[in-house]
């Protein structure tokens, strides 16, 4: 059975870090894409940041400079490092990754996997 877990997650001061880590279980995913996508309360599921299997990322605008996005293949385990964190990034936070998209992708469609997520919540 696979197995998306989150942690990390809480409630910080605007200007603060935050690292949060993803751990999968029951398959590997090294050569696939892995990602952190948000959800905020009415609003729509969308990415923060993707990362491929060959290590190329992608991120949403409202996010490029401040967060990064890594991954250890051996480990089956991707990460988000959020600097600078913005009131406007609180949301829950969930991790997915892909069984046959190997390109960091925006598409939730593209991720067979979930998390149960975690919350971020920043205050100003």
């Amino acid at each position: 059975q696979v197995q998306l877990v989150e942690s990390g997650g809480g409630l910080v001061q605007a200007g603060d870090s935050l690292r949060l880590s993803c751990a999968a279980s029951g398959r590997t995913f090294r050569n696939y894409a892995m990602g952190w996508f948000r959800q905020a309360p009415e609003k729509e599921r969308t990415l923060v940041a993707a990362i491929g299997g060959d290590g190329d990322t992608k991120y949403a605008d409202s996010v490029k400079g401040r967060f990064t996005i890594s991954r250890d293949g051996f480990k089956n385990t991707v990460d988000l490092q959020m600097n600078s964190l913005k009131p406007e990034d609180t949301a829950v936070y969930y991790c997915a990754a892909g069984s046959y998209v190997q390109y960091p992708t925006t598409n939730p469609d593209a991720y067979d996997y979930w998390g149960s997520g975690t919350q971020v919540t920043v205050s100003s």
